[in-house]
């Protein structure tokens, strides 16, 4: 089973038809010998450095380039230690200088897209946010493969890339623990199949918290996610249960689902990953050390399985497995998620770009913690609008959003 093929094919489930166009068949994998090389957009990120880490436990697989925002100093270390000849800097000022004998430097958002259209046999997209988008999409349009970290590319435009993928034959493979853990359940199945889709959420550090609780929160506060090391952002939405709101958008784009098929667990143990129950009622779930290296292997290697760069998971030690509701009243994030996941058009994208403004204004003191879901209300508001994606119009929004959001936000 693959992600976003363009052709009916069979399953173990059987032929699948035109509502499962984002399931199909196992491959057979490359031999063994064979190096699979990887162009990894966002390499100084968290996602970045840890697949660096399976790519330096895996010698089939071949970085041959890398994209970073600024951090030139970590860039030129992964020329030297990957040999790499192809790289590009996305701040312009950044790159002023930079240069190195025999290496290709490509620069700007431009610079990024001419990247992920050069050879290789998969594109690995963790650029934070939508700017990540225009790539995502270049690299799709010339043929390659997708390991997707990048979800506010299919939250910001889900519609609109998986309909390229299809059409140009292209296959998305999730990178997120959660959405890996659905995509590894679902093998064998077809979409058909699903009757619900269940995810999972630590519950943050906030967990059954109150409002009350919750309008003293400190920046230090919110940065202290009890499992997963990530960045602050992404930890910022963990703590405010908007990155489970995300990826349920993002789910229902990579799985065809309804959003009334979601559910959200909150599981705080970060044990189980996902899972999917089925028409019977059976449920088949991944489980895993919370350890993004699991998830971003898979990807690299789908269909294949390789030798484990994660420890094994001892559920002696873990004890037990404790699952609840999610307080979508407390944690509005969440409920404005999926409203506007109901809404469509581009509506998730204006939560999408109305959270990133948001995080960054608590992450510098200027709003409060509760004021982050508050600012999204606003902005879907003020510019909801439902009718037909077009990528103009997403760039446009999404770039209206960033310049003046904020200053609307205060002045309203």
């Amino acid at each position: 089973m693959e992600l976003s093929v363009n052709k009916n094919q069979n399953t173990a489930g059987g032929k699948a038809d035109s509502t499962d166009s984002a399931l199909a068949e196992n491959r057979t994998s490359a031999a063994p010998s064979i190096r699979k090389r990887i162009i990894l957009l966002g390499a100084t990120g968290s996602i970045g450095r840890q697949t660096l880490d399976v790519i330096r436990q895996s010698p089939h697989l071949q970085l041959v380039g890398a994209s970073v925002h600024s951090n030139v100093a970590s860039l030129a270390q992964l020329i030297e230690e990957f040999d790499l000849t192809l790289v590009c800097i996305t701040d312009e000022t950044a790159a002023r200088g930079f240069s190195r004998e025999g290496v290709r430097v490509l620069v700007g958002a431009p610079g990024m897209e001419e990247l992920a259209r050069q050879d290789c046999d998969i594109v690995l997209t963790s650029v934070v946010g939508l700017a990540g988008l225009k790539a995502t999409v270049a690299a799709i349009e010339t043929g390659h493969d997708i390991a997707l970290a990048n979800k506010e590319t299919l939250v910001g435009a889900g519609s609109l890339v998986m309909d390229l993928a299809r059409r140009h034959g292209v296959r998305i493979y999730p990178v997120d623990s959660e959405h890996s853990a659905i995509f590894q359940s679902l093998q064998g199945y077809q979409t058909s199949d699903i009757n619900r889709i269940i995810l999972t959420a630590s519950g943050g550090p906030f967990r059954g918290k109150s409002r009350q609780d919750l309008e003293a929160v400190t920046v230090e506060d919110a940065l202290k996610h009890p499992n997963w090391s990530m960045g602050r952002k992404i930890t910022v939405d963990s703590a405010t249960l908007m990155n489970k709101g995300l990826e349920v958008i993002e789910a229902r784009w990579l799985f065809d689902v309804a959003p009334e098929q979601i559910i959200v667990h909150v599981h705080p143990e970060s044990i189980l990953h996902s899972g999917v129950e089925f028409k019977d009622h059976s449920v088949i779930a991944q489980l895993g050390n919370p350890d993004m290296r699991l998830p971003i292997q898979y990807a690299l290697n789908y269909p294949e399985r390789r030798e484990a760069v994660t420890p094994p998971l001892d559920l002696f030690a873990v004890g037990r497995l404790t699952f609840e509701k999610p307080d979508r009243q407390t944690f509005r994030c969440l409920e404005l998620a999926y409203r506007a996941l109901k809404l469509d058009g581009y509506y998730p994208l204006i939560v999408n770009t109305a959270d990133e403004v948001a995080v960054e204004l608590f992450l510098t003191g200027d709003i409060g913690f509760l004021e982050i879901a508050e600012l999204i209300e606003f902005a879907m508001e003020r510019f909801g609008r439902s009718g037909e994606l077009t990528l103009d119009g997403v760039v446009e929004l999404d770039a209206m959003l960033r310049r003046d959001l904020a200053q609307m936000y205060r002045n309203r």
